[in-house]
């Protein structure tokens, strides 16, 4: 198992198990179907732990192009290995969406509201304000990765442990994300990571759906730079406080 490997089976995971609540929660004639933002955001909760128990040990499961950016910026990784593990997470993000839409397949094609099964894919605001949807990305990407960054302060002495969220332990990454659905997601939906929108926005669009909205490449901007710049916004202010 490479980092490279661990970051796409990782991604995948999270966009599986992630993608998979919401399409249980908003899809027609499906067990879970109007259970409701609790369950969705508790099943993104589990999906983030799941995959960092899985990538952790291989590549310090970022699962997050945020995430790897933020840590470049601390220090904390090395800005080389950047692209591989982003087109890695892009590249899981991708299958991970895919395999949702096979898993679901029958539960898509009965469902007539086409913005609920775009929302399997991809976040969309509540309310379409592109400052208030940028900032809500910003602050709330800002706080997991500040808090990521306090979580890995300690030194690391075994070379062979790659600094990032699979050295936190996985149970506090999911708490965190938890956290920050409950309390910051109904703006935007809180993708706090590019890879997790931007991959399965790139497959709803290839999909042949039935009823398809828009893919709203106009917004598609605010959950990949918004996250980009809360994560190293949230670096900076660590370096600045160390």
């Amino acid at each position: 198992m490479t980092p490279f490997i661990a970051e796409i089976i990782g991604t995948a995971i999270l966009i599986l198990l992630g993608g998979g609540v919401v399409a249980n929660v908003v899809l027609k004639k499906t067990i879970g179907n109007n259970s409701g933002w609790i369950v969705i955001t508790t099943g993104w909760a589990l999906a983030v732990y799941v995959a960092v128990v899985i990538a952790g040990p291989y590549s310090g499961a970022h699962i997050n192009p945020a995430v790897s950016i933020s840590l470049a910026v601390a220090g904390k990784f090395p800005w080389e290995s950047l692209p591989l593990y982003v087109l890695a997470q892009m590249i899981g993000a991708m299958l991970g969406a895919s395999i949702v839409w096979l898993f679901y397949k029958n539960h898509f094609d009965v469902t007539d509201d086409a913005d609920a099964k775009k929302a399997v894919f991809c976040t969309a605001p509540a309310i379409k304000h592109s400052f208030s949807n940028f900032f809500s990305e910003v602050v709330g990407t800002f706080v997991l990765i500040f808090t990521i960054l306090y979580f890995t302060n300690a030194t690391i002495n075994d070379t062979d442990t790659i600094i990032g969220l699979g050295s936190l332990g996985a149970l506090p990454v999911a708490f965190l994300v938890w956290s920050i659905g409950l309390s910051l997601g109904g703006t935007t939906g809180y993708a706090i990571n590019p890879a997790r929108d931007l991959g399965p926005r790139i497959v709803h669009a290839l999909l042949p759906i039935k009823n398809k909205a828009s893919n709203d490449w106009g917004y598609a901007w605010i959950p990949v730079l918004g996250p980009i710049i809360g994560g190293m916004l949230a670096a900076l202010l660590m370096l600045a406080l160390s």
